[in-house]
């Protein structure tokens, strides 16, 4: 039997060649392999004595022969292929194991496109395209993980048809994610992101117990590492909808650098927000803006939840809370509640990926964009443009609701006051209606909005929504700016000696 080794990532290749050795396997290798293989006392065989021509152009063609793949493609139940075979002097290779060049590390640290030209792998990818076609007969191996159980499987003599299709689908899964990102990158770098083909490759982290609704299936897919590297569960199962609303509540949340932010979420949006001096407070008060939604709710904390806010979070039924991290006695606080989930992020604070695209599946397809940004300095750069201006604790509730408000459903309008949020209408048709209907809430929930500062993601293509703020007795209103009204809403805003500002940044989201 004999294994081609040739990896990039050399992590347990030795201890890997060492164990095929044991089983019975002579090694072949190139290059770089071959050297380490052979400083550790593996007998190996180099590649030029297989393909029986020199490695040339640098590298650039080593195993692109036909004695390397005609050694792994013939197909050994296969008559006229064995005859062929043995005509030709082709022999057999029954394990390769490969993983690629490191072209994403390469694209990470310079911007040299003949060094990142280089570093784009050709004889790699096919041999492994080669061996998982001919799963039947070759063992493909493309992850250091897996040598172990490979090494298992032989040994034990359960390297079964079901065994290698699992690793077949595993290379191709290898091969497509690497020609993926190379693709994206050329894209990147000379169609502005935006070619002929859009690939998206997410790496699994696990199966939730269904998707949106119990009659459909559903998992967690993450980009690079950030799941698997930042989330950690702490207690229950992460649901879909739950992963959807702590997306929602994280970005939120994660919006005021270290700042003590809880963010409330129902249904993907805010019911609650608030920053005070510690997390206590901030929750107390995100509360206030709507404990009835917030029944069943998820809860983002941006730092360590500890005892006293635990014992405050209980008082109430949460079905997720995800934090920075929790400390041992407001774990032991939680366990009483069997149906609570927490999920931490292995931090003082919460993170966020910060991914530079988004995209939205529609029927047919989907629709791809650069993420939204809801840069600091919107806020202090916004240009004022009215008689009145916002005193510096107004501007400072303006920040809170403009961020809010840019990650809050469309049409939408957050009214914020002393660092909390106290009302907000999301998701309307018309954006008086969201006013009109977030001050309405306000009343019922018995909130005092007197003296609140108001975002608005997009312009007020009216005066009708300053004149319902001015009912409510607000302060202050920040906004884009950009309707043809322009110059009525400012008036309209003097008239009620309402302080104005325009950012010319418009974030909707749909």
């Amino acid at each position: 039997m004999k294994a081609l080794l040739s990896v990039s990532n050399k992590d347990g290749i030795v201890e890997f060649a060492q164990g095929l050795e044991a089983l019975g396997f002579e090694i072949i290798s190139t290059g770089g392999t071959y050297k380490k293989l052979n400083q550790a006392g593996v007998k190996v065989i180099e590649i030029d004595e297989v393909t029986k021509f020199p490695e040339c152009f640098d590298g650039r063609v080593k195993t692109l022969n036909p004695f390397v793949h005609g050694g792994i493609l013939y197909k050994r139940d296969n008559n006229s292929h064995q005859a062929q075979a043995k005509e030709l002097g082709v022999e057999a290779i029954d394990l390769v194991c490969v993983n690629l060049y490191p072209f994403k590390e390469t694209i990470e640290r310079t911007d040299n496109f003949d060094e990142i030209i280089e570093n784009i792998d050709i004889g790699g990818p096919t041999m492994v395209r080669s061996a998982a076609k001919n799963f039947n007969d070759v063992l493909i191996v493309t992850d250091t993980n897996d040598y172990s159980k490979v090494l298992e499987a032989i040994g034990s003599k359960n390297d079964t048809l079901e065994f290698r299709r699992d690793l077949m689908i595993k290379a191709y899964e290898h091969t497509a994610a690497y020609d993926s990102m190379i693709a994206n990158y050329m894209n990147g770098r000379f169609n502005n992101g935006f070619g002929a083909k859009q690939f998206i490759v997410g790496n699994k982290v696990f199966n939730t117990r269904y998707g949106e609704n119990p009659h459909q299936d559903g998992a967690l897919y993450e980009f690079e590492n950030f799941y698997s590297q930042h989330l950690k569960t702490v207690k229950g199962e992460a649901s879909f909808n739950n992963l959807t609303d702590i997306n929602s509540a994280v970005k939120i949340a994660t919006s005021f650098g270290e700042k003590n932010a809880v963010c409330i979420v129902k249904h993907g949006n805010p019911c609650g927000f608030a920053i005070k001096e510690n997390l206590l407070q901030s929750y107390t008060e995100a509360l206030k803006s709507d404990p009835i939604s917030a029944f069943g709710g998820v809860v983002a904390v941006n730092g360590i939840v500890d005892l006293e806010l635990a014992k405050k979070m209980n008082e109430l039924f949460l079905e997720v809370i995800v934090a920075g991290g929790f400390s041992d006695e407001a774990l032991e606080e939680f366990s009483k509640k069997k149906r609570l989930k927490l999920f931490s992020f292995n931090s003082n604070k919460l993170q966020s990926a910060k991914d530079k695209y988004d995209f939205k599946h529609i029927n047919g397809g989907f629709v791809f964009q650069n993420s939204d940004c809801i840069c600091d300095n919107e806020v202090k750069n916004a240009k004022c443009v009215t008689t009145k201006q916002a005193t510096q604790n107004e501007l400072l509730d303006l920040e809170i609701a403009w961020k809010v408000a840019g990650l809050t459903k469309s049409n939408c309008v957050v009214y914020v006051k002393d660092g909390a949020m106290v009302a907000v209408g999301m998701g309307m048709t018309s954006r008086v209606d969201a006013a009109e209907c977030a001050i309405k809430k306000a009343k019922e929930l018995g909130l005092n909005i007197e003296g609140s500062t108001l975002a608005s993601e997009a312009f007020f293509p009216f005066r009708d929504s300053v004149d319902a703020a001015a009912s409510a007795k607000v302060k202050a209103i920040i906004q884009p700016g950009g309707s043809i009204r322009d110059k009525e809403v400012i008036e309209a805003a003097n008239q009620h000696n309402i302080a104005m500002y325009f950012t010319t940044v418009r974030h909707f989201l749909h």
